[in-house]
């Protein structure tokens, strides 16, 4: 018997889901803050992860994203800006370590991206869509549905915040947010699932 997700609809009948504050949300902007993100990042061995692009409206247009990579570990999150020269280098090494399990939800389509945009292949990422469909769910979970069926809790997705512009230099409280939590909120699905061996993409 195959599983259905519970819709937006039910989900948000739900309690919210508590969430990563700003106080706890960093953006790396010097040598040093991304020094320091790439260490704390790198000790923690797992994070939540998702990018984000400024939306194309026109046919035919390609996107020129990500325009942030997020990592979330069990207390922060931390949002980089590949606009940023001074953090390049800890991203890719980030991107491309084995050493750093890359959790979240549809991430096929962030690692094209990543290397067309950065040169970088992302390794070491498990799409946690591909242990939902071993418990049974057919269809593709999303953190939504996900955080619904693990926690019994509503997950909020602005669909405004999710079409905005991520290109810009200075990010929005409410992007900030957005982009932080859907990362956090994968990481702590993944410590709820108590999951072993998993399979990488």
């Amino acid at each position: 018997m195959r599983l259905i997700a519970p819709s937006k609809a039910e989900t948000a009948l739900l309690p919210p889901f508590p969430e990563l504050t700003l106080e706890r949300i960093l953006v790396p902007r010097s040598q040093a803050e991304f020094a320091q993100a790439f260490d704390e990042i790198l000790a923690a061995g797992q994070v939540g992860f998702d990018t984000e692009s400024k939306p194309t409206f026109n046919f035919g247009e390609v996107s020129d994203g990500p325009h942030v990579v997020q990592f979330a570990l069990t207390d922060k999150a931390f949002i980089f800006q590949p606009h940023r020269a001074e953090g390049h280098a800890f991203l890719a090494e980030l991107l491309r370590s084995d050493k750093v399990l890359k959790v979240g939800f549809g991430l096929q389509s962030d690692r094209g991206q990543i290397q067309a945009k950065l040169g970088v292949k992302l390794e070491a990422v498990l799409d946690l869509n591909s242990i939902f469909r071993k418990m049974g769910y057919n269809n593709s979970m999303g953190v939504r549905a996900a955080v619904g069926v693990v926690f019994g809790e509503h997950f909020h997705k602005s669909k405004k915040t999710t079409t905005s512009n991520w290109a810009a230099a200075q990010l929005s409280d409410k992007q900030l947010l957005y982009a932080a939590n859907d990362a956090y909120a994968a990481l702590k699905v993944l410590e709820a699932l108590k999951v072993t061996n998993p399979d990488l993409l």
